[in-house]
């Protein structure tokens, strides 16, 4: 990243993501793939290559933001981060992630593996999350609880599954169950996977009916 754009941090930007999302906040660093705002109640760590845009707020839009005491950051200030290390370092902390549609996923990081995580939801249970599709994701702070579940109700290792290396291993591995590609934003991505070829998942609806779906545009997989 260069020093030019370094120069930035702690001044007020509105980042728009991928999917039409805006974020308002202060820039608080910048690393070799990774954006960090404070919102003025949580951090937001945003990888680079899902910003479309930016621009600096003006005075009264700044105003129009709500800061409360900023909380510690799960990072060491004195590194350069990265999306890797900033999940390795929220790996079992409460988070907020955000993949697809409108609809933010509340969990923990199990697994960080090649190209992907596992992560687990109180909703959705075990779920591979692509980190090609990942927007942003927030650690909770003040020892928060997704849903105000107990520990009973959050397992330490909620799967007896083996993860593969890479996204598109796990999901061979997943080859006759019935799973929800992307939070089943739609019918067309829940079904059996059938098998998987030229990089088109063959799934089968459940009225028989095949339906492909490119392996690049899986963003959350988990089974029913």
């Amino acid at each position: 990243m260069s020093v030019k754009m370094k120069e930035n941090i702690g001044k007020y930007i509105k980042l728009e993501i991928s999917g039409k999302k805006f974020i308002f906040g202060l820039l608080v660093d910048i690393g070799s793939d990774l954006w960090v705002i404070f919102n003025g109640n949580d951090y937001l760590y945003i990888p680079t290559i899902h910003i479309q845009n930016w621009q600096f707020l003006k005075p009264y839009e700044i105003d129009e933001i709500n800061f409360n005491d900023e909380p510690e950051p799960i990072y060491n200030h004195n590194e350069e981060i990265s999306l890797r290390k900033t999940l390795t370092a929220a790996k079992g902390i409460f988070t907020e992630i955000y993949v697809t549609s409108n609809q933010a996923i509340h969990g923990y990081i199990i697994s960080i593996m090649n190209n992907y995580f596992v992560f687990y939801s109180p909703i959705y249970k075990t779920m591979f999350i692509s980190l090609n599709h990942l927007k942003w994701l927030i650690p909770y702070t003040n020892n928060q609880r997704p849903y105000g579940l107990s520990n009973a109700s959050l397992p330490v290792s909620p799967s007896n599954l083996s993860f593969a290396r890479s996204f598109e291993v796990q999901i061979e591995k997943l080859i006759g169950e019935l799973i929800v590609f992307n939070i089943g934003e739609n019918e067309n991505v829940i079904g059996k996977i059938q098998t998987i070829n030229n990089n088109f998942v063959e799934l089968i609806s459940a009225k028989e009916d095949p339906i492909y779906i490119n392996l690049h545009h899986i963003q959350t997989v988990h089974m029913t």
